[in-house]
């Protein structure tokens, strides 16, 4: 019924990007920044292994012979050492950057590639647009999703090769830095500063970011998850009210999806406007235009908290699942409607399913395409799958699902299968029969199928 295996490279969504015959266990990063001219000069250290089920295709001689890394053609390596293995030879080819060993690597062998590279970093096309580095009026941002990860750093940019990843930042010292993860330290060496991050949880490389601008920094709380929101000083105000629920947000969706599954959580807003926010691990980047009580920006709010849930700690192993991260999150959106009372998610559904009707009918939610993986009928289709799910399991088998998805699952990759697995387990220990093909017949069907009519959806 579902496919679970990405053909044509690590996934047809991103192609030329990730090799399926080794993985990534850590990225030390140290990166030296200067604004003015757009320069990077940076050294990149990846502890790597060969994986267990190497590909047929990726074998030479019984072992592996040759990985490739992604890395935009912006950069340049300026030195590349491997140990733990011996290198043969290594180069650049557009943005693929390849190392060949002596003797070809068993699976399971362990070696560790250091690249020094540089250059004047800026975005990658990809089949669904451009991602990754881009300078802003006054500092950088980077927008990694789905493929943009090589527009900073040498990776294995495939979503389901999770790492552990250091960032060492030096930059201008008037600067704020921010990165995924806990803040270790900021040292200040004459006019430059060097800002240390740590993110100990499992990454995909799209989830990694940078975020450089002239920022202040206020702490909302700081245990159990330390949050914070960082802006430029002239939006303090409106970012305080937009923001004003934020910890109500965290500890609302600890209720239903489980405990916040990071040691932080990060909002950063931009002096300029961007036209939707930017979804990445630990943290999240609104544009200014989002600091405000609206719905329209209340509710995306809401959608990217909801993303360190259903998208980080719990992450697609490939693209033709997406709806696994924009589905669920926008669900979240009207969980939060319910929760201040604006709307139930009910009403938010049913509001939703009317419009979509109106729209053709021409999306296959499971697999949708690189062209339409963020087109928002991805989003309302997938949200209206789990509102179908709700009121046909009822509350509290619903909920007990979405637990059990995030706690089973937390800093792993999943696919479809899984959560439909998941689905008819918890359904069976409700006594409610197998909802396998009903979720079949949302992700699968070309017609919008039918909601069930409105039971009782409040917990």
């Amino acid at each position: 019924m579902f496919s679970s295996t990405p053909s044509g490279g690590a996934d047809p969504y991103v192609p030329g990007h990730g090799d399926l015959a080794f993985g990534v266990d850590s990225y030390d990063l140290t990166l030296d920044y200067t604004p003015a001219g757009n320069r990077l000069d940076a050294t990149a250290v990846l502890a790597c292994r060969i994986v267990d089920d190497v590909p047929e295709a990726s074998l030479d001689d019984g072992g592996v012979r040759r990985i490739e890394l992604d890395l935009h053609h912006r950069l340049k390596v300026a030195k590349l050492t491997v140990s733990g293995a011996k290198m043969a030879r290594f180069g650049q080819e557009r943005s693929r950057l390849f190392i060949r060993f002596a003797q070809p690597l068993a699976p399971g062998a362990r070696f560790t590639v250091t690249v020094a590279y540089k250059g004047s970093p800026g975005p990658m096309r990809g089949l669904d647009g451009d991602a990754g580095w881009e300078e802003l009026e006054n500092g950088v941002i980077v927008a990694s999703q789905p493929h943009g990860s090589p527009t900073w750093f040498p990776c294995n940019d495939r979503a389901a090769d999770k790492a552990v990843y250091r960032f060492a930042v030096t930059t201008d010292a008037e600067y704020h830095v921010v990165a995924n993860g806990t803040l270790l330290r900021r040292r200040h060496t004459g006019r430059r500063a060097t800002w240390t991050y740590e993110c100990t949880a499992p990454m995909s490389p799209y989830l990694a970011t940078l975020q450089i601008g002239p920022y202040q920094t206020r702490q909302i709380q700081a245990k159990p998850t330390d949050v914070r929101l960082v802006f430029p000083p002239r939006l303090r105000e409106p970012v305080r009210e937009a923001f004003s629920e934020q910890l109500h947000m965290i500890d609302f969706f600890s209720s239903r999806f489980g405990a916040y599954p990071f040691a932080s959580y990060t909002a950063v807003i931009t002096d300029d406007p961007l036209e939707i926010p930017l979804e990445s691990q630990t943290l999240s980047t609104f544009g200014s235009n989002f600091a405000n009580r609206g719905w329209d920006a209340q509710r995306l709010i809401a959608h990217e908290l909801a993303h360190q849930w259903f998208g980080n700690a719990v992450t697609a192993a490939s693209w033709e699942d997406i709806w696994l991260h924009e589905g669920f999150a926008c669900y979240s959106e009207w969980l939060w409607s319910e929760e201040i009372h604006l709307g139930s998610a009910d009403q938010r559904a049913r509001e939703a399913w009317l419009r979509l009707s109106r729209l053709p009918q021409d999306l296959r939610l499971h697999d949708p395409g690189p062209k339409d993986m963020f087109d928002d009928r991805v989003y309302k289709r997938g949200a209206l799958t789990l509102h179908a799910l709700r009121l046909t399991m009822g509350d509290a088998a619903f909920f007990t699902l979405l637990q059990r998805w995030v706690s089973e699952n937390t800093g792993k990759t999943v696919t479809t299968q899984q959560f439909v697995r998941l689905a008819d387990e918890v359904a069976a220990a409700a006594g409610v029969e197998p909802v396998g093909a009903l979720i079949a017949e949302w992700l699968e069907t070309l017609p919008l199928p039918q909601l069930p009519g409105p039971g009782s959806t409040r917990v």
